[in-house]
């Protein structure tokens, strides 16, 4: 509201206060108090702006109640009696603000105290004059044009309200269908580099086991003939089986992304694979001083997954964490019944107190071999695995960071409706098994 006046105070205020300076050029022009109150309507007309931005709430009905006293000290300097004052059409003034400010309800009760107030001047007049039935029409009159015109303008403003609130939403549509368009064509690309990557781990990884496979039984053959003879070509080729296995195992995880997978799914509880798989971190990172902290809600139902392939995912997530908080910090798993689009659930959040990952690396964090830290192994493919076997079950993760903390989401529907209560919903229609969402994550940060 003060931009707007700001920006049409070139011409409307001073379009105003030409009007006001007309007003003081009528009789009575020798009056000093009409002149002084026509002046401080005016500068008043021109500060309201401020005292709106300054008081939101109360303002408006500031701004009313001032100009009802304004227009109050005009008409009783402008006649002999003030309810015979020709000015007496200034009590527009604070019938079309509130009108412009308030609903219906609130209208009439300002345009009723407006009344009141120009009503007040009987009181002194009746002590001198009669008020005739002529008079009595005249008031009636004029007090009715009031309402008549709080009614018009309050329509006017109404109308006006609604389709700023219509643009309004119309646009939060448009930037949320914007997001989710940036969104999937971020995933289009990303699908695009995973299966180009694909492909080529299918065509060349059994091509290269095979000299793998040579590599590795001719350095274990050559190991245990000059074992006692050359302890120095006997540990070489320990080195080159070691070294062989390390790729071997690589191997194994590009073929991850080519090998088509197929689900068994199954009424599992979320916590139990979650406890496994703590439990299984935990023994790898023994000296790890991590505090796992468990929030899981009593009345989480059972969900429908492939046990084995959501054991992956939760290892690839909680290994991840313990490596960025470098075996340091506050690991948070939190799981609770959800409703996102429409349909219950189970969301399982995996929150974790490391650095973050830098807003320039998001879009390549899912991407294989990329390091978004020192604290990374480069040659792991943890998210890279765990968004490819959340895209079977039908969207691809997205992941939420601020300072000092990162948190991903997995949502799964549950088997039936529980009276488990709602933490989130989203409100859009998806046929998915598994589905992160970036609107989830991003309510996830908290600072911690």
């Amino acid at each position: 509201m003060l931009d707007r006046k700001r920006a049409t105070f070139d011409w409307l205020d001073i379009l105003w206060l030409l009007f006001l300076l007309a007003l003081a050029l009528l009789p009575p022009v020798h009056e000093i108090h009409k002149q002084v109150i026509l002046l401080a309507i005016g500068v008043f007309q021109l500060l309201e702006g401020r005292l709106l931005a300054w008081l939101p709430k109360r303002g408006p009905a500031y701004a009313i109640i001032i100009k009802i006293l304004l227009a109050t000290l005009l008409l009783d300097h402008t006649g002999d009696v003030g309810i015979n004052s020709n000015y007496y059409p200034i009590y527009y003034l604070p019938v079309v603000t509130a009108a412009v400010y308030f609903g219906p309800i609130a209208t009439l009760v300002w345009t009723t105290i407006t009344s009141l107030a120009y009503c007040a001047f009987l009181i002194p007049a009746l002590q001198e004059y009669e008020f005739t039935t002529e008079g009595a029409t005249d008031l009636a009159t004029r007090i009715l044009f009031f309402y008549i015109a709080a009614v018009i303008v309050n329509r006017f403003a109404s109308e006006n309200r609604k389709q700023v609130q219509k643009y309004q939403e119309l646009s939060q549509q448009l930037e949320e269908t914007n997001r989710q368009l940036r969104r999937a064509e971020a995933d289009a690309r990303r699908s695009e580099r995973l299966a180009a990557l694909g492909q080529l781990s299918a065509g060349l990884a059994h091509e290269i086991r095979n000299p793998l496979g040579v590599i590795k039984g001719s350095a274990e053959m050559l190991s245990q003939k000059v074992e006692a003879s050359n302890p120095l070509a006997s540990e070489l080729a320990g080195y080159i089986s070691s070294e062989v296995n390390r790729l071997n195992s690589l191997v194994t995880r590009f073929l991850d992304f080519a090998r088509p997978s197929r689900l068994e799914l199954r009424s599992v509880q979320l916590s139990t694979i979650v406890d496994h798989v703590l439990e299984s971190v935990q023994h790898q990172h023994p000296d790890a001083q991590v505090t796992v902290e468990r929030s899981y809600d009593p009345v989480t139902p059972d969900v429908q997954v492939d046990s084995q392939l959501c054991e992956q995912i939760f290892v690839n997530l909680i290994t991840n964490a313990y490596e960025a908080m470098d075996g340091r910090g506050r690991l948070r798993i939190s799981i609770a019944p959800e409703v996102q689009y429409m349909r219950p659930g189970v969301a399982v959040i995996v929150e974790d107190s490391g650095p973050g990952v830098p807003a320039e690396s998001r879009e390549q964090i899912f991407n294989p071999f990329f390091n978004p830290g020192p604290r990374y192994d480069a040659t792991e493919l943890r998210f890279a695995l765990s968004y490819e076997a959340l895209k079977i079950y039908g969207t691809p993760s997205s992941l939420a960071t601020a300072a000092n903390f990162s948190a991903i989401i997995i949502a799964c529907p549950s088997l039936s409706i529980t009276q488990g209560p709602a933490i989130r919903n989203s409100g859009a229609p998806a046929p998915n098994l598994i589905f992160p969402t970036e609107n989830v994550c991003d309510a996830a940060i908290q600072d911690s």
